[in-house]
């Protein structure tokens, strides 16, 4: 283990988690959990929940679930160690750093000093002699000297070797330099780098924690590529990061603005919107949208007008509903993106942009007119089609009474006879909706399924008894000493089979029986898995019912295992010999 088991508990013990996670989510007691609003999704009504006995967490509306190591993985977008040493610094405990885990942490503080140096080398290059050429782009930019402080921005000498040797000098090596994708590897000549950008403006991008990760670089003219990002590092994922995040994070406004390119968010800030973002050469990922509804529940696209930009709006908007945020899409008229229109209208106009930016509905019907030439018969029916089917996935009918009436005014029809086709659509999607929930509640084995699809179960009968075994063993740990002779390859869930071991090894060496301490040895998916079984029943501790579990797993394990008669009769005279059998 990367840290001592003991020192994990202690942790525990000192990072209560109703305090820990009461200091982002404010919780409530009903009996003898916690509840509040889960802080990693959009929601109106509480469904997440602080467990102070157990030590765990669990959300029932996303499903996330865990201890306190895990929480503040998932909050602060830390990794397990770093996770474990912001607890520490917390509760003022040393780390005693296994050696693996230590050098890997030690090189990312490496690299992000690193990159912050080389960060302040790209600045002074772009005051320095070299640096007209960058000044006179920021300048035809109208960029003001503070957006230029604030966003830290910099240049990249033309020359093949300026930060290496920069940073050589200061003592980092060939090796760092590659890592933190500022430096690559000649082909001619061994041992041999040069630096990844040259003669382009410099954007560093720094996370939440205000570490600078990574650079974007931007050329002066048409040559392409037009930007250069670092390459993905162990400390830079543009899957999770977004750009100007650390600083939007801070803005007062109620909103997030979500744009296609630096720029676009830099000139944004710099006219007053504060709270603009952008994406890191990358479409908008899941990951993007999480990290989105951790600081606002309002999010606006406004991405470009062209087709590239308008599919990204339509692949972003599900995206970020997902994650619980609330969708409004900026058009804008005379402009192709936000700096451009900024520059030709003002930061007030712009204003009135935001406050009559469409919401997903609005946008999406407006994409369907666009489809179709509705002066022509038959594709006005084939829009009314499209958009009735549109119209009837909306949640409330007062939206399916406003927006059917606008597609039927668009299309030239009576409101009246549009309502009737949405509401055709609307029973038809209700009546296939109800269906597959019926053959879903029809099947046991399907509802006793885990919610995560990368979590499945071969046999639901000993998964059942294997989740139930696990219950009351974390109820009262002193059942495990009747289980020597149970092992962990006779669950049917290789899942359950770990998380049982790893909790009979702790209580043989004296430690605590708690999944909260078991965040190092599962996936985040498995260990929410695993604290929703433990939180499923409130069961009281039963003798008969350890029995019955223990007993059905041994019997399920011994039919797997069944190939030819012999096997069968040799089951039958096991099963004989158990206490219990035929009873």
């Amino acid at each position: 283990m990367a840290f001592p088991a003991a020192f994990i508990d202690e942790l525990l013990v000192r990072n209560p988690i109703e305090d820990v996670v009461g200091q982002y989510v404010e919780l409530k007691r009903k009996g003898g959990r916690l509840f509040g609003l889960c802080p990693f999704h959009g929601e109106k009504t509480p469904s997440f929940s602080v467990s102070p006995d157990a030590q765990l967490y669990y959300c029932f509306g996303c499903h996330k679930g865990g201890g306190v190591v895990n929480f503040i993985m998932e909050q602060e977008g830390l990794s397990y160690p770093d996770a474990v040493r912001f607890l520490a610094r917390r509760a003022g405990m040393e780390v005693p750093e296994d050696e693996a885990y230590a050098s890997q942490y030690k090189l990312q503080e490496r690299l992000w000093a690193l990159s912050k140096d080389a960060a302040r080398w790209f600045r002074s290059q772009l005051f320095g002699s070299m640096g007209s050429r960058a000044q006179n782009y920021i300048v035809s930019r109208q960029l003001s000297v503070k957006i230029v402080e604030s966003f830290g921005l910099g240049y990249a000498p033309p020359g093949w070797s300026g930060l290496t040797d920069a940073m050589r000098d200061k003592g980092y090596s060939k090796e760092e330099l590659v890592s933190a994708g500022l430096a690559i590897r000649s082909d001619k000549g061994k041992g041999t780098v040069y630096d990844r950008f040259r003669d382009r403006l410099m954007f560093p991008i720094i996370d939440v924690r205000g570490n600078v990760i990574g650079f974007g670089g931007r050329v002066f003219d048409n040559s392409t590529p037009k930007y250069l990002n670092s390459p993905e590092t162990i400390i830079f994922n543009k899957r999770k990061n977004l750009f100007a995040m650390n600083l939007a994070k801070k803005s007062k406004l109620d909103y997030i603005i979500l744009t296609e390119g630096y720029m676009d968010a830099i000139s944004l800030h710099q006219f007053g919107f504060d709270c603009a973002v952008a994406s890191l050469g990358t479409s908008l990922t899941d990951e993007h949208a999480n990290l989105l509804s951790k600081y606002t529940q309002k999010v606006v696209l406004t991405y470009d007008a062209d087709d590239a930009g308008q599919n990204a709006t339509r692949r972003a908007v599900p995206m970020l509903e997902k994650a619980g945020l609330q969708v409004r899409i900026l058009r804008m008229e005379g402009a192709k993106d936000p700096d451009e229109y900024l520059k030709k209208y003002g930061a007030d106009r712009f204003r009135l942009l935001l406050e009559r930016s469409e919401n997903h509905a609005e946008y999406r019907l407006q994409s369907l007119r666009q489809k179709y030439d509705l002066t022509a018969d038959d594709q006005r029916v084939s829009f009314l089609s499209e958009a009735a089917q549109m119209v009837s996935e909306l949640p409330s009918a007062i939206e399916r009474e406003v927006y059917g009436a606008r597609a039927a005014e668009a299309a030239g029809i009576t409101p009246q006879a549009m309502k009737v086709e949405v509401d055709k659509a609307y029973r038809r999607r209700q009546s296939r909706e109800k269906r597959a929930q019926e053959r879903t509640a029809l099947s046991p084995a399907q509802r006793q399924q885990p919610q995560e699809r990368s979590i499945r179960y071969t046999n639901i009968r000993s998964a059942m008894a294997e989740e139930g075994l696990l219950r009351l063993v974390l109820r009262d740990s002193s059942l495990l000493d009747r289980t020597d002779d149970l092992r962990a390859e006779q669950f049917s869930s290789p899942l359950l089979g770990r998380a049982f071991d790893l909790l009979r090894i702790r209580y043989r060496t004296g430690l605590q029986v708690s999944l909260a301490a078991l965040g190092e040895d599962f996936t985040r998916e498995e260990l929410a898995h695993l604290t929703q079984i433990s939180q499923k029943k409130n069961e009281l501790v039963s003798e008969d019912a350890f029995r019955d579990y223990m007993k059905i797993i041994r019997e399920e394990s011994a039919k797997a295992g069944i190939q030819s008669e012999q096997d069968l009769l040799a089951l039958r005279d096991r099963l004989k010999q158990t206490k219990g059998y035929g009873g």
